[in-house]
């Protein structure tokens, strides 16, 4: 291993993983996209007129652009914490390709995720200690099951936001900031790198995902890329500045189950909670039945285009990053005042 000082280690590996993320996931995409076209893999995008075909799912090459740093990570590192959070985002794409390839019930997803935290357990890729924000608690018992939730939450939220162009990965991409900087702070530097593939291959594949999206993710996108920032902010000790970084998409899940009293797959829900008007507007459903989601709070006020909204929620994404910021602050202080005395 080569003798480098802290920042030139996280530099160089840092680099050769990001780009090897970045790169991979740049330029194979193109080619993925003519790929699902020929083989008719494809999905309307209801919200655009002509309902335009759009190609899915992106999930194998976010899955090759990450896998690939990570693996490259490993070798240099040898930390098996690396091939923990590895497992759990290609078990967790696993599970989501299937239920690319056919719709399954509401409750497999939630469920079949659990499996995906395994890997972090049997690693010993976690804690003992959850940090709050004014303080540390010792949980070594109560963190496995912690663990067990934390996938599947982490995986299945980032799945039920992504219903517009972008939505998804631009707002992972802002909430992974405060992660990064949280994990710099309370963890160690190789799950600092670890979580720079995740962000880098996010950037990559928005070139294709912004309005108007080239390719969707798909479940198996999706899930994959929910599951992993949930590994890392579980390796990096950084569990509830996570959470506060994501809060739109968390309140966004909150309120459909909130809504709907039960584990249902979005696709199975009769009453939709917005419409699309003639113009290409979508307005809030104003049927008592329809579930209640954070796309629907949103259109409250009356009618926006997907564009408008998926610009208030990368607002509302950018507010919840900023508290997660001043969050690791406050965390650090008080962690700090505690270990001194």
């Amino acid at each position: 291993m080569l003798d480098l000082s802290f920042w030139s280690y996280v530099l160089f590996y840092g680099t050769v993983v990001s780009m090897a993320a970045f790169l991979i996931i740049l330029l194979v995409t193109p080619k993925v996209i003519k790929s699902l076209i020929a083989k008719g893999s494809v999905v309307r995008d209801y919200h655009k007129p002509g309902k335009p075909n759009i190609p899915r799912p992106a999930g194998p090459i976010l899955l090759m652009g990450i896998a690939i740093a990570e693996g490259i990570l490993f070798l240099l590192t040898r930390n098996t914490q690396v091939i923990a959070i590895l497992l759990t985002t290609i078990i967790a794409f696993i599970v989501g390709f299937i239920d690319d390839k056919k719709v399954m019930p509401g409750w497999y997803k939630p469920v079949a995720l659990i499996p995906a935290a395994i890997p972090l357990i049997v690693l010993g890729a976690h804690g003992t200690h959850l940090n709050l924000i004014f303080g540390s608690v010792s949980i070594p018992l109560l963190y496995i099951p912690l663990i067990l939730i934390v996938i599947p939450v982490a995986g299945n939220t980032i799945n039920s936001i992504d219903v517009l162009n972008g939505v998804a990965t631009e707002a992972l991409i802002i909430a992974m900031i405060p992660l990064l900087v949280s994990i710099a702070v309370f963890a160690s530097n190789v799950i600092f790198i670890a979580a720079l593939p995740l962000l880098s291959g996010l950037i990559a594949f928005y070139k294709y995902h912004r309005f108007p999206s080239k390719i969707f993710p798909g479940d198996s996108g999706t899930l994959l890329i929910g599951s992993m920032y949930g590994a890392l902010a579980i390796a990096g000790s950084s569990e509830i500045i996570a959470v506060i970084a994501l809060l739109p998409s968390v309140m966004n899940s909150f309120l459909f189950l909130n809504s709907v009293k039960k584990i249902v797959e979005h696709r199975q829900v009769k009453s939709r909670p917005t419409i699309l008007t003639n113009d290409f507007k979508l307005m809030a459903s104003k049927e008592r039945n329809a579930p209640t989601t954070l796309l629907r709070l949103i259109l409250a006020d009356g009618p926006l285009t997907e564009k408008e909204i998926v610009r208030k929620i990368v607002e509302l994404a950018i507010y919840s990053s900023v508290l997660a910021l001043v969050s690791v602050v406050i965390q650090y202080y008080f962690l700090s005042a505690f270990f001194s005395k």
